[in-house]
């Protein structure tokens, strides 16, 4: 599978403007050294959304959104990273190239996969003209011809080698293994991995087929099968329905979230074209951020039994840390023994969309359940309340939504919302969030700062000038230190040294989808105040004098230690003299 190098992503990082691309979608105004705007992302009044064209960054202090140019058109466009990365080099008149390797990207061998997808849609399509055992199903669970063709539903027999026959043609066995269309045991012969079953196609944002849910048309298990992992498919990331929702309206507000693939296609049928489903599996952190980033407000619809209550409040867990001003979740609890498929065909359109407007605000769900879980009546319930709640809602964005949770939490735990945010303090292996400039808005709500580390500030800076880097001594001593953020602090050193023109989006970059890039987007909004802008080389400097000391402190000691239980060599002896003589200056 091939990739988008790195060095192309540094390259057309440094060629973007970004005020000029954030500038076409949204009206920007020169502050100081930024231009600010009306978030975007989350409806405000008073301008918080910054843009840095020094480190080609933004950030929202109202709601969190930040990033470099690729996560704006991500965010605001409703694109993939491929997607974004192209639009970028279209716009800077670039070609996008490839090179063999894992990561993202379009190679002939991903392209192939793809194709297969197709090709097997395509079979298991005709295939169902010419089962009438299939076409009767379907039409049972009525679903009309129009509906099953905007899906692409279609029908695999319950056959060994059908698909591998007709595909074998044009793919070899092993392309068809790794896009999961076959299967083998044991090393014998591949056969089809789909059989006897009525398809669902699952496409990508492009609309392209990457894998498939299957219904057992008959008798036995398992009734649902999915295309395992591929590379081309992941079940924690995709969602069936949302390629057509996007397609029959492209500026979505809302969408409803279902458990089924014929949720989605029979509420698309009457009319309800905004429903999506996982894949079997429970919502997921990534689901959600792919949700938010086509709309604004979801439904979460379940089952109203204790089954449906306990998805719920596993939705609900992986919801709050993403949960923004201006993003709207609610639960549509649905009567016992009822799905959306037979509510609608009951109740008709108009009676589901009545529910929806009567769907629970998350905020509702998670007070109303924690007092069901814990006996507020007594101390020790309204205790375990308390640590429950802190532990939920400690990783949830700032606003005022997160103040207003907070403030009635803490009077359900009869607790001032002071003590109340002390429990919500980052735990001690979470970097606390980066001192805020005096001259940027800041939530009235936001959690208590911790001090600044060494390690944090020098980070910090290094992001905002990564060319200091350039004039820094040898910092090998630093591999060595033990303390918290150190090997990142290398990380980054280690990376500017190799790429002395990286920008601090390309930087940022480097740390994409992973938790070290979230800890290192929160330190870029770091910036000096006006009146430290040009003592910010000695900021760095004196950081890094901070952590040689603690290095001198902890070898020394290490040596000493070493000294009390056997002989040093030569050498120790005279590096712990000279560390001796270092601290007694």
């Amino acid at each position: 599978m091939s990739r988008i190098p790195q060095a192309f992503i540094d390259e057309l990082l440094a060629r973007t403007d970004i005020v000029e691309l954030v500038g076409s979608r949204v009206t920007l105004k020169k502050q100081g050294r930024e231009y600010a705007a009306c978030c975007p992302f989350h409806a405000e009044k008073t301008p918080s959304f910054y843009v840095t064209p020094q480190k080609q960054f933004y950030h929202c202090f109202g709601c969190g959104a930040h990033g470099t140019a690729i996560s704006f058109l991500m965010e605001y466009d409703n694109m993939d990273f491929v997607e974004a990365v192209e639009e970028l080099a279209r716009r800077a008149g670039m070609e996008v190239p490839r090179e063999s390797g894992p990561g993202r990207g379009d190679s002939e061998g991903f392209q192939r996969l793809i194709a297969a997808q197709e090709a097997a849609a395509t079979h298991f399509t005709d295939n169902l003209r010419r089962h009438p055992e299939a076409v009767d199903y379907l039409k049972q669970r009525g679903l009309t011809g129009e509906i099953a063709r905007d899906f692409r539903l279609g029908f695999a027999p319950n056959l060994r080698d059908d698909l591998l026959r007709t595909l074998g043609k044009t793919f070899k066995e092993q392309e068809l293994l790794d896009a999961g269309l076959a299967t083998q045991r044991d090393g014998g012969p591949p056969y089809d991995r789909f059989r006897g079953r009525i398809m669902f196609p699952i496409r990508d944002s492009r609309g392209r087929v990457v894998g498939f849910g299957a219904r057992l048309l008959g008798p036995g298990e398992p009734k649902y099968l999915n295309t395992p992992e591929t590379p081309v498919f992941h079940k924690g990331q995709q969602l069936y329905g949302l390629y057509e929702a996007r397609k029959a309206s492209p500026r979505l507000e809302e969408l409803l979230v279902v458990e089924g693939y014929m949720d989605v296609i029979a509420l698309a049928q009457f009319g309800l074209r905004n429903a999506v489903a996982t894949l079997g599996t429970a919502t997921t952190r990534d689901h959600l951020e792919r949700l938010f980033r086509v709309v604004p407000h979801l439904v979460f619809c379940f089952d109203g039994d204790r089954a449906g209550r306990e998805a719920a409040w596993r939705a609900l867990e992986q919801t709050l840390p993403v949960m923004r001003d201006g993003r709207q979740v609610r639960f549509l609890f649905l009567p016992e023994g009822e799905d959306p498929d037979t509510l609608v065909r009951r109740e008709g359109i108009e009676g589901l969309r009545a529910r929806m407007g009567q769907a629970r605000p998350l905020s509702d769900v998670l007070i109303d359940e924690l007092r069901q879980r814990h006996d507020a009546g007594t101390r020790e319930g309204r205790a375990a309340l308390g640590t429950q709640a802190t532990r939920l809602i400690r990783d949830m964005p700032d606003g005022l939504l997160r103040a207003q949770i907070v403030n009635e939490l803490a009077q359900l735990a009869t607790v001032s919302t002071d003590q109340f945010e002390r429990g919500l303090a980052p735990r001690e292996a979470d970097p606390p969030p980066p001192p805020s400039p005096s001259h940027r808005p800041t939530p009235a709500n936001r959690r208590q700062r911790l001090e600044i580390t060494p390690v944090r500030l020098a980070l910090s800076i290094l992001l905002d000038q990564p060319t200091l880097a350039r004039e820094l001594d040898d910092m090998r001593w630093l591999q060595d230190l033990q303390a918290p953020g150190v090997k990142v602090l290398v990380q980054v050193l280690e990376t500017l040294a190799q790429n002395p023109n990286l920008t601090t989006a390309g930087l940022l970059e480097r740390w994409r989808d992973s938790e070290t890039g979230r800890h290192l987007l929160k330190l870029a909004q770091w910036q000096p105040p006006p009146s430290q802008e040009e003592s910010v080389p000695t900021l760095l400097r004196d950081a890094l004098g901070r952590l040689r000391g603690q290095y001198t402190e902890q070898r020394t000691e290490a040596l000493l230690a070493k000294a009390s239980r056997s002989a040093l060599s030569e050498d120790e002896k005279a590096e712990l003299k000279a560390l001796l003589t270092r601290k007694s200056r």
